[in-house]
């Protein structure tokens, strides 16, 4: 008798316990509902990359203009996309022409496949918005899923500023508030509407900063677009400015220093 006295005592905890997993079931549900819903809110503020065992992610950028850039090892590619009945809907993907192979190769297909159908079925998690994924399921079943990083943009709440610099493959030694580093060596460059080449400084200037996303290189000469974008209340030690890398100029090859 004790025994099931001791039955019928647990039996309500059980009960409680199911019903608090379903109730957090359905909480977990009605989150993933809500997040699908926003997606095309969602999606543009984050950069989605992909490790595809290729020498450089796959990385896919959603614009609040509608328009979707696919950056692979190789070629860039790029749609239109919309969200319609929980699934990204894309048109034609074109590309540049550049010949593939390898790893290269096989991730410029797995990004086509993705979108070729014109309907890609996703899954979008941002239970942590810090490190939220986003899952694709190609036409052939394939699933990819791609980590999220908030974009500059959103990060610092601007649009940020275009500039340009030509970046020496000679750094120098500075000090940087109490530390001694190597600093780029850059000059400012402008261009006229028509691309044409207008201004350039004649002498270099050390930069202090970093640029994310760019790689230094003692055997180039570099010309970088570069968003650069307002700090919000610095730290007393810190820069007022963000830079990050847009895309590469000009690049030319050099012997020895300068």
């Amino acid at each position: 008798m004790k025994f099931k006295y001791l039955a019928l005592a647990i039996l309500p905890l059980a009960v409680a316990a199911c019903q608090s997993s379903d109730i957090q079931k359905v909480g977990d549900l009605a989150v993933s509902v809500l997040q699908q819903q926003n997606a095309d809110k969602i999606l543009p503020t984050y950069q989605w990359s992909a490790d595809t065992g290729a020498a450089k992610p796959l990385v896919l950028n959603f614009a609040q203009d509608g328009s979707l850039g696919i950056s692979t090892s190789c070629n860039g590619m790029s749609t239109s996309w919309k969200i319609e009945n929980n699934q990204i809907v894309s048109t034609n993907v074109a590309s540049t022409l550049m010949a593939c192979s390898g790893d290269a190769a096989k991730q410029e297909g797995l990004a086509a496949s993705l979108f070729e159908q014109g309907k890609t079925a996703f899954v979008l998690n941002t239970s942590n918005p810090q490190n939220p994924t986003l899952t694709l399921t190609s036409a052939k079943g394939e699933k990819v899923v791609f980590t999220g990083q908030l974009t500059p943009e959103t990060k610092y709440q601007s649009q940020g500023e275009t500039i340009f610099l030509e970046i020496s493959p000679e750094t120098k030694e500075c000090t940087a508030g109490v530390m001694k580093k190597q600093c780029l060596q850059v000059r400012e460059i402008k261009y006229a509407d028509n691309g044409v080449k207008t201004q350039v400084d004649k002498d270099w200037t050390l930069f202090y900063d970093n640029i994310d996303g760019f790689t230094h290189t003692t055997d180039e000469r570099q010309v970088v677009r570069i968003k650069r974008y307002e700090i919000k209340n610095p730290a007393a030690d810190q820069s007022k400015y963000a830079y990050v890398q847009d895309m590469i100029i000009e690049r030319e090859a050099v012997k020895g220093s300068l």
